[in-house]
């Protein structure tokens, strides 16, 4: 881990004109990706595990998959707080118990004897995972110098995809190697040694002083409350929408409105609702939310298209879905680099330009492309992608100032959850539409469903395009403004 920090920091000192040694920033870098490796692995590893589950168990899918929805929902209800409670007490401890938690609530997800103990185990296991995700961005750019920000926030990026992508690899051969628990189990030697490299690398920063504000719990409980019924609204009933995923969006929508009452009145808000009042923390935070629509709409939609048009045998669109992980991992830290001598917001433009490009092909994809039709639209997309979320998490927390950097942090990974929920249960819903009839699984229905969820992501890429280019001349006309 040591040695993939060490070749982004080889080009030149990561500390311009300092005493440290650059080999301090390199150690921080390791430890700092081992844990963001670890958050993204424990959630794509279960849930190549489900179908043993549910043998080893007897129970039904429905029941199993909550395995994989109690660690997103904790991650997802929780990761604001935990970034705000790390501007509290500090973001070193706070980071080490996380690691802590993580660690031990693997062990026991491996030694659960009912399946009620091992969700309440993965639960635990996700708030360990919001508390990793929510501070490593924020160490980042309290840790790396300005100039190097971006390759910092590459190599976490590069990171989160191969965990993404190694979880069902390496799922699968500890499952049929040594059974379920070994996939839980794994976690632990890893927990140990991030914890190790945590607290011998990371600076200490404790307490400032008997000055430091208070936790507000009436917030956090609230955003918690209404964020976890926003994402079971959108993940029950596997895209379909009945009543009570309609009763859960007026919660969520009745959550929200207490959230900003009770933030204007507290003095010490969990989140203080002002920032939002700066046009660029705002649209960067949205334009996160739709990348990561857009882009979950790829990987739910894709596996139909490849089985049902192109007639793959699940192997071989297994193999051909790697291409978008196996890309956004590669792009990453060279996306970084762009990052740092072209500057953010360009390189935010490039990527969302090119994301549109991607969803453009896709939109009028043929069958007779074959899997070549597939593929070279996702380069466009995964690339795109890389750029737009390395440029993004380099612009909002260089900007962010040093009191807030947990809670901005925070508010940056959850708008990539959110994202990436609204995406599964939108485009879902948006190809089963697409494709319905009595031939809903032919080759014809399915290419139209694939051909019109790609026209919306278009407009939703194409959106955040436009958002990107209006803040970038937002920002120029602001830098003008003193020297007239």
């Amino acid at each position: 881990m040591a040695n993939v920090a060490e070749k982004v920091g080889t080009e030149s000192n990561w500390i311009d004109g300092a005493a440290t040694p650059t080999r301090s920033v390199r150690w921080a870098l390791a430890s700092l990706s081992l844990a963001t490796l670890l958050s993204s692995l424990g959630a794509s590893i279960a849930g190549v595990g489900l179908p043993s589950l549910m043998q080893a168990f007897g129970a039904s899918f429905q029941s199993v998959q909550w395995v994989v929805l109690a660690y997103l929902l904790a991650i997802t209800t929780m990761i604001v707080s935990a970034g705000r409670l790390a501007d509290i007490v500090g973001r070193r401890p706070l980071l080490l118990a996380g690691i802590a938690l993580f660690t031990i609530a693997s062990a026991l997800c491996a030694l659960a004897p009912t399946l009620g103990l091992l969700i309440a185990a993965r639960a635990a296991q996700g708030l360990g995972a919001a508390v990793m995700m929510a501070l490593t961005l924020a160490f980042v750019a309290g840790t790396v110098p300005k100039a190097r920000t971006g390759s910092a926030m590459g190599l976490l990026g590069a990171m989160s995809s191969i965990g993404t992508m190694l979880g069902p690899s390496l799922g699968g051969l500890l499952i049929a190697g040594a059974g379920w628990r070994a996939m839980f189990l794994v976690n632990v030697p890893l927990g140990l040694l991030a914890f190790a490299l945590v607290w011998r690398a990371l600076p200490k920063d404790g307490r400032s002083g008997p000055g430091r504000s208070a936790f507000d719990t009436l917030g956090t409980v609230l955003l918690g409350l209404t964020l976890a019924a926003y994402a079971l609204a959108m993940t029950l009933g596997k895209g379909s929408v009945g009543l009570l995923n309609l009763a859960l969006l007026v919660v969520a929508a009745l959550g929200i409105a207490l959230f900003i009452v009770t933030e204007l009145k507290v003095e010490t808000p969990l989140v203080r609702l002002a920032a939002f009042g700066d046009r660029m923390l705002t649209a960067s935070l949205a334009m996160s939310v739709v990348v990561s629509t857009v882009v979950m709409g790829q990987l739910v939609v894709a596996p139909f298209y490849l089985s049902r048009a192109l007639g793959l045998d699940p192997a071989t669109v297994g193999l051909v879905m790697s291409t978008a992980p196996l890309v956004a991992t590669l792009a990453a830290v060279p996306a970084g680099r762009l990052v740092d001598r072209f500057g953010a917001q360009p390189t935010m433009i490039a990527g969302l330009a090119s994301l549109v490009l991607g969803t453009f092909a896709l939109s009028s994809i043929r069958i007779a492309f074959g899997i070549p039709g597939y593929v070279v639209p996702v380069l466009a997309l995964s690339g795109g992608y890389a750029l737009f979320q390395t440029a993004n998490n380099a612009a909002v927390m260089g900007a962010a100032i040093a009191d807030q950097r947990g809670v901005v942090s925070g508010l940056v990974n959850l708008s990539r959850n959110l994202g990436l929920i609204t995406g599964a249960s939108l485009m879902g819903a948006i190809f089963a539409a697409a494709s319905a009839g009595a031939d809903s699984a032919t080759p014809s229905a399915t290419l139209l469903g694939m051909q019109v969820t790609f026209r919306v992501a278009m407009a939703l890429a194409l959106f955040a395009l436009v958002l990107a280019v209006f803040c970038r001349r937002a920002a120029a006309r602001s830098k003008e403004r003193p020297e007239a």
